[in-house]
């Protein structure tokens, strides 16, 4: 059923949609529904954003911390 293109979202678009998840007190599989966003994709953004706030509690890296090794790299040795 999926389609061989990937659908890009904007860091607006992720936001507002978490947004809905936290303000609203739906699931994130219902959240997801409206905008027809996939849930996987809505959940993976909330536990991001979840991390990024502090509030994981399955010990997800942050942003920042997930961007570190990506900037080594490209800094070198």
């Amino acid at each position: 059923m999926g389609s061989k293109y990937t659908k890009r979202y904007t860091e607006e678009f992720k936001r507002d949609a978490v947004a809905l998840v936290d303000s609203s007190g739906r699931t994130v599989t219902v959240a997801a529904r409206e905008p027809g966003i996939s849930p996987e994709s809505l959940r993976g953004w909330h536990r991001r954003a979840e991390a990024d706030r502090g509030e994981s509690e399955s010990g997800d890296l942050t942003s920042a911390e997930r961007e570190e090794p990506k900037r080594l790299r490209k800094e070198g040795p």
